[in-house]
């Protein structure tokens, strides 16, 4: 009886201890699930601000500079929103952090150079970036797991509505081009030469 007892209690011990295992990882690809959209919305957001500082030290075109200025301001409230609604869902904060589309798209960009080459690639990125994190946002908004994090998302579409409307209008233009050279100066004629 008391071997029984031994073994019983062993068993309960060994089913306590494996129902102890930690949970599996978070999928950080299912963005319907808290830690899924908040790596994806973090990192799109920390791209915004990230390439908005390389526009500021990259461009002269005032509407460029002008719109990487909105985008700081809009993008660090957005931040601090969703930090605001992680910690009202009781999930930790966003990670602050660019995952692998974003670098990439980031090195490109600081690859463009300065100028007129920056201007391009920093309008065609900011066109891309603001329309997926639109379709990220309204997705989660409609379908996403927490509550808090779903009212940040909506709150967050129509600011990057209007910067992707801000985005699509840049002007942005070549240089113009050097004015041509002053033409060179009529020979000049001494006294006694004929022409």
């Amino acid at each position: 009886m008391r071997k029984l007892g031994i073994l019983l209690g062993g068993a309960l011990t060994l089913a306590a201890c494996a129902s102890r295992t930690p949970p599996p990882p978070p999928d950080m690809n299912n963005v319907l699930m808290a830690p899924g959209f908040m790596a994806h919305a973090s990192s799109a957001n920390q791209f915004e601000l990230e390439s908005a500082q390389l526009a500021l030290q990259s461009s002269q075109n005032p509407a460029v500079r002008n719109f990487a200025n909105v985008l700081i301001t809009d993008h660090t409230m957005m931040g601090q929103q969703m930090g605001a609604a992680a910690a009202a869902a009781r999930v930790g904060p966003p990670p602050i952090a660019l995952l692998p589309p974003e670098q990439a798209m980031l090195d490109q960009l600081r690859s463009a150079g300065t100028g007129y080459s920056f201007d391009q690639a920093f309008q065609q990125d900011q066109i891309q970036a603001h329309q997926q994190g639109i379709a990220l946002m309204q997705n989660y908004s409609t379908g996403g797991d927490l509550a808090p994090l779903r009212a940040v998302a909506a709150q967050a579409i129509p600011v990057m509505q209007k910067h992707l409307a801000m985005a699509q209008s840049l002007v942005v233009t070549p240089p113009p081009p050097p004015p041509p050279p002053p033409p060179p100066p009529p020979p000049v004629r001494r006294s006694g030469e004929r022409g």
